[in-house]
């Protein structure tokens, strides 16, 4: 079948009106996500601000002028020329932290928000810097990033924009200052370094020179205690055979016994040519020459009545009884010499005291 042309028109207006229909309906519903909203202008004025969801807009009279985004954003501005005080170039970088509170003042206040904080940051930074030296300006971020924050969040705030945070990235001085600064940290350490060097040696010498003494001290200390202990024993030694011989009551035999076994160990001494004989000897002599029949008496001990009689034995021995070892060695010397003088008999020779040898 054959179409006149006035249906072929009528055709083709309803499908474009169609098509007219369903793209109105279509820009009419608008879905706005989470955390972003969008300016509308009603015939090229501002409307309303649609938040999250879903909005029904007048086709062709309402339209959306731009999408803001309200979530917290981060912007790195390239690094900026700053002249410090004592006339260096250093170059700084920074990183702004911003959220947009208000999308309105955000569209119409400001053309441009961030190339606003960018210019703004460059002169609020310069003019900081200005006023500090080089030292002062690696030396003071933190005073620097809460001069810009304070600027920056007043300059923004009726923009509809919160400045959260302002850190320098990095603050880089030239080459030729970045030398001279790593060798004057390279002699500060050196210098540190031979003082902990020198301190740890002084240290030592303190620690080694008080050890000395203090074993040169417990040295001299234990000589001293040793040579008291031995003097001591000497002197305990000599009081305990004093008080022995003068409580056992011991007579010239005795004495003479004891100076015959002394001799044996003077004359072990190879170097001993002379030997220097006391007098106390010779009566110990005169008394042995008596027991062998010689006709001069032996000298007698005297002893005095009284002494022992008021006085305690200062004896501390470990012996139980020492007048019974007085008793057992004055009978072993009257024994010698009962055989002594047996043997003088049988030989028909008395026994002659200024002989070296005894009997020829």
């Amino acid at each position: 079948m054959i179409m006149d042309p006035v249906q072929i028109a009528i055709a083709v207006a309803a499908i474009v009106l169609a098509i007219f229909v369903i793209t109105a309906i279509a820009r009419a519903i608008q879905i706005v996500p989470q955390a972003e909203t969008r300016v509308v202008e009603r015939l090229g004025r501002y409307s309303r601000t649609m938040q999250a969801g879903m909005h029904l807009l007048v086709p062709f009279i309402d339209k959306v002028r731009q999408k803001v985004d309200m979530r917290e954003q981060v912007v790195s501005f390239p690094p900026q020329s700053v002249i410090t005080s004592d006339n260096l170039v250093v170059e700084i970088d920074t990183v702004i932290y911003f959220q947009v509170t208000d999308a309105r003042a955000a569209v119409y206040e400001i053309a441009n928000y961030i190339v606003g904080m960018q210019q703004l940051t460059v002169t609020t930074i310069r003019n900081v810097i200005g006023t500090m030296d080089l030292e002062q300006t690696l030396t003071s971020r933190d005073q620097i990033n809460g001069q810009l924050r304070t600027v920056l969040d007043e300059a923004t705030g009726k923009w509809g924009i919160r400045v959260g945070r302002v850190e320098l990235k990095a603050i880089d001085p030239p080459l030729s200052v970045k030398d001279s600064m790593e060798k004057q940290m390279r002699a500060e350490r050196d210098r540190r370094a031979a003082i902990l060097t020198a301190e740890g040696v002084k240290q030592s010498q303190i620690l080694e020179a008080e050890g000395q003494k203090q074993s040169a001290i417990l040295k001299a200390e234990g000589d001293a205690q040793a040579a008291i202990l031995t003097a001591e024993g000497e002197a305990r030694a000599i009081l305990q055979v004093f008080d022995a011989i003068h409580e056992g009551d011991a007579d010239s035999k005795l004495l003479a016994y004891q100076y015959l076994q002394m001799l044996p160990e003077i004359a072990k001494n190879e170097s001993n040519k002379v030997w220097f004989v006391p007098t106390e000897f010779t009566g110990a002599l005169k008394s042995i020459s008596a027991a062998f029949g010689m006709e001069e008496g032996p000298e007698p001990l005297e002893r005095d009545p009284e002494r022992g009689t008021d006085r305690k034995s200062r004896i501390t021995s470990a012996l139980t009884d020492p007048a019974e070892a007085l008793r057992q060695a004055k009978q072993e010397v009257e024994d010698a010499t009962s055989d002594a003088t047996d043997a003088g008999t049988r030989s028909g020779r008395p026994f002659d005291p200024n002989k070296e040898r005894g009997q020829q």
